[in-house]
């Protein structure tokens, strides 16, 4: 188009290599978690309104020496896989399923873990029909108040509403290389440029890797991973993650089941705080740091 201005592709983008790694086929995705952090894993199927959702698998597992319920979208190896689990977006069943499982959680006092992996909840008709912005929705407000502990671990794409879903969580966890964001790269530049490729610029601009989010205070830890990404060795990342998942559990059992009432209800505000607090800002501060 004439007279538009292009955006250059910034070089030695770290940024833009991260969100490829986040997206490569062969990363562990979370049924590969779910076998290999977890023994006696038994999926649980169905929202009990519409179906099963095959793009978010959920169900009951022994973590070390607790019951647990676990759950993360789940994409696939290759286009075939892909189409049958909707490439990790979820529909609102997948959501509900999801927002059952919660509540079975609190009913039987199991820690909640999820695996974060999908560019957002499917935006197609079908879910629009079927209420997926009342699924997620109804999901934060849940979450919000479950009274058992919860981790939420970003493994691969965190990708707005879809991400949200299952992540609000007393502790967040990103693997070295996943990315966690409102918006798509692609989606991003498009709105911002009128052009997907310049997604790499976006992604640089969006502040959405690991490291970025620990500074800004929005993560709890970052998991690192083979060098080369997860894929190179997953084995030796579940050790890692492993590692990680217990230290929080112990420190979350404390609080929720030590402390007594007094300590969920402690715990409940600190999970609501925490993200209340995620975007906040102050004009005051803003034009103070103008001033300077």
């Amino acid at each position: 188009m004439p007279g538009k201005e292009k955006k250059e592709i910034p070089t030695n983008n770290v940024t833009w290599e991260k969100v490829l790694l986040a997206r490569h086929s062969m990363r562990p995705h979370a049924l590969d978690f779910m076998n290999g952090l977890f023994k006696d894993f038994v999926e649980l199927h169905g929202d009990r309104r519409f179906g099963d959702d095959s793009a978010l698998v959920a169900g009951v597992a022994k973590f070390n020496t607790r019951s647990v319920i676990i759950m993360g979208q789940q994409k696939g190896r290759d286009t075939k896989e892909n189409i049958a689990r909707n490439f990790g977006s979820a529909h609102a069943e997948g959501y509900r399923k999801a927002l059952r499982l919660f509540q079975q959680a609190e009913k039987f006092g199991m820690p909640i873990i999820t695996f974060i992996d999908t560019g957002g909840a499917y935006p197609g008709k079908a879910s629009e029909e079927r209420g997926v912005g009342l699924a997620i929705a109804e999901n934060l407000m849940e979450l919000c108040r479950v009274k058992v502990p919860t981790i939420a671990v970003v493994t691969g794409e965190g990708g707005s509403g879809g991400a949200l879903a299952i992540g609000i969580a007393d502790r967040l966890l990103m693997l070295e290389n996943a990315i966690y964001s409102v918006a798509s790269p692609e989606a991003a530049a498009t709105i911002l440029w009128k052009d997907s490729a310049q997604a790499p610029a976006a992604a640089q601009a969006m502040k959405i890797t690991a490291e970025e989010l620990k500074d800004f205070g929005i993560i709890d830890e970052i998991v690192p991973e083979p060098v080369g990404g997860a894929q190179t060795d997953p084995p030796a990342l579940m050790v890692t993650l492993a590692e990680a998942l217990e230290h929080h559990l112990s420190e979350l059992e404390q609080a929720f089941v030590v402390k007594g009432e007094a300590g969920i209800q402690a715990m409940l505000q600190a999970r609501y705080n925490k993200y209340r607090a995620i975007g906040h800002w102050s004009e005051v501060n803003v034009l103070a740091g103008a001033r300077e």
